[in-house]
């Protein structure tokens, strides 16, 4: 079906994660647009564009400390913010969407 084909699979929409796998929601706000680009590919790398400033990441612990390393290089501490919220299997089982979606290319669309 071609809903599939236009948007990458979010990390829980095929099985919760593993047990040890958590699904990672990571946050960001990046004053300058030059690490802003550079964040936004960092995690490209690791998950699924949900919103603009916002990732879903299927991790290990090991991956994860790998992916966090990544993004502190790239950020500034004290203009920036970056954050990563850990939610368990049994609670990504019960994450509800609704409205727009936004998928990695950036296409706007609307479901009816």
């Amino acid at each position: 079906m071609w809903w599939y084909e236009a948007f990458a699979q979010v990390p829980y929409a095929k099985s919760p994660p593993g047990d040890h796998e958590m699904l990672t929601l990571v946050a960001y706000d990046i004053t300058d647009p030059k690490r802003l680009h550079k964040v936004a590919k960092v995690c490209e790398d690791f998950g699924v564009r949900v919103q603009y400033s916002v990732f879903e990441c299927r991790l290990d612990e090991d991956e994860f400390a790998d992916f966090w390393l990544l993004l502190l290089e790239v950020i500034n501490e004290e203009e920036d913010r970056l954050v990563a919220y850990k939610i368990d299997a049994r609670c990504a089982k019960e994450t509800l969407t609704a409205g727009t979606m936004v998928c990695s290319e950036k296409v706007v669309c609307y479901l009816v």
